[in-house]
């Protein structure tokens, strides 16, 4: 009977401890609601953007993607939710950046220069998809392979040896 009880308050311990980690988590990653306004935009590449990605302005964490609809025509909607305190221009672009090589995606907002702001559930009209790096290195290495620069048949004859 005894063994019993410690073994119930050791296990109480146990999910008490667990509780308050995953509360801790929640709240030190911003992954709770940021009481910020929704904003959407329509792109044509999302590569490497999910759920819960960076929305950066002049490269501080301002929100994050909230979610991402495929459309029929196939082009992809971005809806994110920006702060509160955060105020996005109406002419703002948004371009899916990278911070490095090797490191992951998030989203970047380039304020414009208007005076009118968007309004929650405001739409970001100019967009710039991700940029397909692979891709453009095949490109470069297959362009500059095709261009060798080997030397021409019947080249200049040998130089005269002085012996």
């Amino acid at each position: 009977m005894h063994n019993e009880t410690v073994e119930t308050i050791i296990g109480a311990i146990v999910v008490a401890i667990a509780v308050v980690f995953v509360i801790f988590t929640y709240s030190s990653t911003s992954a709770g609601s940021m009481g910020g306004y929704p904003l959407t935009a329509k792109m044509v590449r999302v590569d490497g953007l999910a759920v819960g990605t960076d929305v950066k302005l002049a490269g501080v964490k301002v929100g994050t993607v909230s979610a991402l609809e495929l459309a029929p025509d196939y082009q992809i909607t971005v809806h994110i939710n920006i702060h509160a305190d955060v105020k996005v221009p109406d002419d703002s672009s948004l371009v899916v950046t990278s911070s490095g090589l090797l490191s992951g995606s998030y989203l970047s907002i380039q304020p414009g220069g208007s005076d009118k702001m968007l309004a929650a559930g405001g739409v970001i009209k100019n967009t710039q998809g991700a940029i397909d790096m692979m891709g453009l290195l095949n490109k470069f290495v297959n362009s500059s392979s095709g261009s060798s620069s080997a030397p021409a048949a019947g080249g200049a004859a040998p130089a005269p040896s002085h012996e």
